[in-house]
């Protein structure tokens, strides 16, 4: 590849990520709700997603997950699902003291899950690799080289501007210590969550 061609994937995939999407406001959903530790397990699920598009990318699978529309509506609807879920559980959730304990391990696997499934559904994630990567790039003459450092990129990328979000949200999160200004935050990180859920669902 050329230091052009690396240039404008770099940007290209610092602004989609970068803008807010399904994934970031999840991220900033967990990390208000749950606090900075289950947000990075959240992100490692969402940068695992990533890395298995990534994967059909680089492998020629493109074309087959292409067939696999059907397939890949029910998990979008899924994924939209979930984020309609978690902004309704936000939205009821009643104020109180912040939980700081650590998540369990069920707990934790769950959470990953769910990055990895929110990922799986989100079009701006399928739009990006299966769509967008392909016109920057000849993927059937890229060297294992060329493989590893697009991989370092993106999801360098992906983990650094997630984390930024997780990391500020769950520092507004511990700002908001009385019950009324807690109530408000949820109610509002939830109402976006679930406008967010239901752009995915209708994509």
């Amino acid at each position: 590849m050329s230091i052009e061609t690396i240039i404008a994937l770099f940007i290209a995939s610092f602004i989609i990520k970068a803008t807010p999407g399904p994934g970031v406001f999840a991220t900033v959903g967990r990390a208000l709700f749950q606090g900075l530790k289950p947000a990075l397990v959240f992100i490692a699920g969402i940068m695992t997603g990533d890395l298995l598009y990534l994967a059909f990318a680089f492998t020629g699978l493109a074309v087959i997950a292409h067939q696999f529309g059907e397939f890949f509506f029910i998990v979008r609807l899924i994924g939209g699902g979930y984020l309609i879920y978690l902004g309704i559980k936000l939205w009821r959730t009643t104020p109180g003291a912040l939980d700081t304990r650590p998540i369990e391990t069920g707990s934790r696997t769950k959470t990953f899950l769910s990055g990895l499934l929110l990922t799986a559904g989100n079009p701006k994630v399928i739009l990006f690799y299966l769509g967008l990567l392909p016109t920057f790039v000849d993927l059937t003459q890229l060297s294992l080289n060329d493989m590893g450092l697009l991989t370092a990129m993106f999801l360098g990328i992906l983990g650094s501007t997630l984390t930024a979000y997780a990391f500020a949200a769950s520092r507004a999160r511990r700002l908001f210590s009385s019950k009324s200004a807690m109530r408000r935050l949820n109610r509002g990180t939830g109402v976006v969550l679930i406008g967010s859920g239901g752009a995915v669902v209708a994509s």
